[in-house]
């Protein structure tokens, strides 16, 4: 007799037979430490839904896209759920690649939902997908290095005093480096920082006209500033590294500052995982002297389920579990008020426990709020987005840009080369896609 045949045997335990004939969901999600909690807390899920069981598949952003992509594209089946950005959501759910979010049950609250986030996943006044946790970006700093530097963060920062004291506080006997920011190539990584630079700096990807503006001088300013800065006051092996690799080494006190997503700012003050919990202070993204625009980052990770999907419906049971205001608590009762998802729900930062216990929360919102990415740049653009271009053509042109710029960081090309074969690459693959005529 084989196992199954004996478990469906012994089927008196109701919650036994419920296990023998569960529903398996597969999710494709991004090795993030609000992810890797949320696995951990999956069997509170499943012990509520004994007919549902969940695989995980777990990988590193620039690999979790490009899996993501190719299957949905081929409607592979692959996966029940995939994690995805407000970047991919409207445009995928117009090419009808993702299925509503019709069923998420009355006691889930979607008015409840920060307005700019649920915009960005909405289309047609249909939810496609549901807000893991939404962000910003903004500063983290070391409050104690710049205490003993003599240096004080102004409200509004601008990138001139920005380098300055990344260099001052720079220690290399120490191992200690002045900045850390995102180098490792892709459309989400290194371009993720390097779009929103670029817009504090007064730039843009395309004119009114589509034409790349990589042959400008406000693109030549802005890289030219960050390979300056990643080579005097960045750590080594800069190139290689994303949010978490620059995560890890500000919690272990080798970043003096750290400019990226406002979710890390719980993962940098938990005592817990960072050394430096106590030490960490708050700023809005920088902008160049004399530009108004502190880059305009605006993002969330979602939770969207493929139409290729034959579980739609216990699907739709795990998004609404995941994404709820019950899981915020469930993750608060664990963890602490500090360590829930941010950056979704109104009513989080209505909440008094949360706002006691997260410093952060208040500068998070005010990140937030600041960003628009129907305007991401001072001049008129054609576009939408703020650390991205809101078209489907950006996510292979943008890493293709990325490792170019990458390259700058890694001492493998000059700035002046980089931007070059970044406007002959843009302005081919824009013509073949019909934008400039």
């Amino acid at each position: 007799m084989n196992l199954k045949t004996f478990l469906l045997g012994a089927c008196s335990a109701v919650a036994l037979c419920g296990f023998a004939n569960a529903e398996t969901l597969t999710i494709a999600t991004v090795n993030n430490s609000d992810m890797i909690r949320m696995q951990g807390l999956t069997s509170e899920f499943t012990k509520a839904n004994p007919d549902i069981q969940v695989e995980w598949v777990t990988l590193e952003e620039n690999v979790l896209r490009e899996r993501v992509t190719t299957d949905i594209a081929a409607s592979g089946g692959q996966y029940d759920i995939v994690t995805i950005g407000n970047y991919e959501v409207p445009i995928w759910a117009k090419q009808q690649w993702l299925l509503p979010l019709d069923g998420l049950g009355d006691s889930y609250d979607v008015d409840d939902l920060l307005p700019a986030i649920r915009g960005g996943l909405s289309v047609d006044g249909k939810l496609y997908a549901a807000p893991f946790y939404g962000e910003s970006a903004m500063i983290m700093y070391r409050k104690d290095l710049f205490e003993k530097a003599g240096l004080t963060m102004p409200d509004s920062p601008t990138w001139e005093f920005i380098g300055e004291a990344a260099r001052k506080i720079t220690d290399r006997n120490a191992d200690i480096s002045g900045i850390c920011l995102r180098g490792k190539a892709g459309w989400g990584e290194n371009m993720a920082f390097v779009s929103a630079l670029n817009n504090s700096f007064g730039g843009r990807w395309f004119d009114e006209n589509w034409k790349p503006q990589f042959d400008q001088p406000e693109w030549k300013a802005a890289l030219q500033f960050y390979a300056d800065l990643m080579k005097d006051a960045g750590p080594s092996g800069a190139s290689s590294n994303g949010f978490n690799e620059n995560l890890t080494l500000f919690q272990q006190g080798k970043c003096g500052m750290w400019m990226d997503a406002t979710v890390a700012a719980s993962m940098v003050s938990n005592p817990k995982e960072s050394t430096v919990a106590d030490k960490v202070g708050y700023a809005i993204f920088p902008s160049k002297e004399g530009v108004n625009n502190h880059g305009n980052w605006l993002w969330s990770w979602n939770l969207a389920i493929p139409a290729s999907s034959q579980k739609a419906e216990a699907a739709q049971k795990f998004i609404a579990w995941a994404t709820s205001k019950d899981y915020t608590a469930l993750v608060a009762s664990k963890e602490g008020w500090a360590s829930v998802p941010p950056g979704t729900r109104t009513s989080l930062y209505n909440n008094e426990e949360y706002k006691k216990a997260a410093p952060f929360a208040g500068p998070t919102l005010a990140a937030m709020d600041a960003a628009d990415i129907t305007k991401p740049t001072v001049k008129p653009v054609p576009y939408t987005g703020g650390q991205f271009v809101a078209i489907p053509e950006f996510q292979a042109l943008g890493t293709t840009v990325g490792q170019l710029f990458s390259a700058v960081i890694a001492g493998q090309s000059t700035v002046d080369d980089a931007l070059t074969a970044a406007q002959a690459t843009a302005t081919r693959d824009m013509t073949r896609a019909g934008y400039i005529k």
